[in-house]
């Protein structure tokens, strides 16, 4: 393989000649055109890394050349090189963004080592554009154990890929945050991401919400409403809980992925969508293949590229600096100028078993840091919070001088929070096992900063 791909722009056949044979036995691969005109069909059929211009060429100004090339046209780094060399000319050249200027009869000696200093930077450079860009993909996906450093390679491998996505996981182990990493280290990161979580939705609205519906469909629909599958066209559909999704839609989600067609509810008009689906369950979708309770071929759809994430306990070594980070974001969030575990918090936080997994962490810090009074937090305090010890009661709640309202909201906050936590995070689940209407539950839910999963509003 090449050191790198060079191209030579000069009107002088010599040094043409020179340079290719000097550049060749360093290892580079050099191309070379004696004008403009030649420059421009190499430089649209090739990507090179570097190209070195003369300023004067037959056919026009190699500063004009440099000019478009910098416009967009190319990503090399331009070296100018020129007999007649000017102050002038070389600050033009610069502030256009050549990298350097070199007088001519050039020194084969120090251009070498200009071309290997320039091709150690352009490495370094795209080094850190992608160690950048991978951050903002994964800055949700946190921990430095290994299983989680192997989600992270699988996530990528997974988004330089179209095919669907199947992630499996326990609840709270962020099978969501998977999916919008995979959404945007994606080439269809500029297009919408849309979410649709299938146990939220009832089975009546479900094909609604997924494929759209025309005005006068079914009672209530007053007007056209484009649905997921539409909305996400060239991006991203995520389908949280797809193992809830009634057999009779499954079919028709199916049908859907193998055609990719679909019709609006109540409409006759065939729309082409490009979509690429992920999906994530937290049930073993093989058994509930076995049991009749879900299609083998639309798992087969799914599953193409399976991803699944580790429960906390498999990765303990993440939940001390997992704490610290969201202990730092509570802080801010609710106003704390100082808050910090102790050792002894530390070494309680990684004996708990977590069944909720990272979700169950973040909700006891946002605890420990919302109702415990002090800045230090202590073993003590974390399995008060955490309900290793006693649970917390409505005298452990109680700060003097705080008022009643406050000190309610607290209690709700702490009963919201472990409903959800043992209901998956699905408010559907967590009304009806609460008495409480879901809208009821959502507003409550949403007054108190908490989060849990529900169907978009339009």
């Amino acid at each position: 393989m090449p050191r790198g791909q060079i191209l030579v722009v000069d009107d002088e056949p010599s040094i043409l000649s020179t340079l290719k044979k000097a550049l060749s036995l360093e290892g580079y691969s050099a191309d070379v055109a004696g004008g403009i005109a030649v420059a421009e069909q190499r430089i649209a059929k090739k990507a090179y890394d570097v190209i070195l211009l003369d300023v004067a060429l037959p056919d026009g100004d190699g500063l004009d050349l440099l000019s478009r090339l910098k416009a967009g046209v190319s990503d090399a780094a331009v070296i100018m090189m020129s007999g007649h060399a000017t102050i002038d000319a070389a600050v033009r050249a610069t502030r256009l963004g050549a990298l350097d200027f070199l007088e001519k009869p050039l020194s084969t000696d120090r251009l070498l080592v200009m071309l290997d200093n320039t091709l150690r930077l352009l490495r370094a450079e795209n080094e850190a554009r992608e160690l950048r860009s991978q951050a903002g993909y994964f800055d949700d996906l946190l921990g430095e154990s290994r299983a989680m450093r192997e989600l992270r390679e699988k996530v990528l491998r997974a988004a330089r890929a179209s095919a669907s996505v199947l992630v499996t996981g326990e609840r709270g182990t962020g099978k969501e945050l998977v999916a919008r990493a995979i959404h945007r280290a994606s080439p269809r990161v500029s297009a919408p991401l849309e979410r649709l979580n299938c146990a939220a939705v009832p089975a009546e609205l479900i094909e609604s919400e997924l494929f759209g519906h025309e005005a006068g469909a079914f009672t209530g629909a007053t007007k056209q409403r484009r649905g997921k599958f539409e909305r996400a066209h060239a991006g991203t559909l995520f389908l949280d809980e797809v193992g809830d999704m009634p057999l009779a839609m499954q079919a028709k989600l199916l049908r859907v992925l193998q055609e990719g067609e679909i019709e609006r509810v109540g409409g006759n008009e065939t729309l082409k969508i490009d979509v690429r689906v992920v999906a994530a369950t937290n049930k073993d979708l093989q058994a509930a293949s076995t049991a009749g309770s879900f299609r083998a071929d639309l798992l087969d759809r799914l599953n193409v590229l399976p991803i699944e994430l580790p429960p906390l306990r498999a990765r303990r070594e993440d939940i001390v600096p997992l704490a610290e980070y969201f202990l730092e974001n509570a802080r801010l969030a609710n106003g704390r100028k100082t808050v910090l575990f102790a050792d002894d918090a530390r070494a309680a936080l990684a004996r708990l078993p977590f069944p909720g997994n990272v979700r169950e962490l973040k909700n006891l810090v946002e605890r420990l840091v919302i109702l415990n009074p002090d800045d230090r937090v202590t073993a003590a305090d974390v399995e008060r919070f955490s309900g290793m010890g006693s649970a917390p009661s409505v005298a452990g709640l109680y700060r003097p001088g705080v008022p009643f309202r406050v000190l309610a909201e607290d209690a709700e906050r702490v009963i919201l929070e472990e409903a959800l936590a043992q209901n998956g995070g699905q408010m559907a689940a967590t009304a009806r096992a609460l008495g409480l209407e879901r809208s009821h539950l959502y507003k409550k839910a949403k007054a108190l900063g908490l989060r849990g999963d529900s169907p978009d509003d339009e």
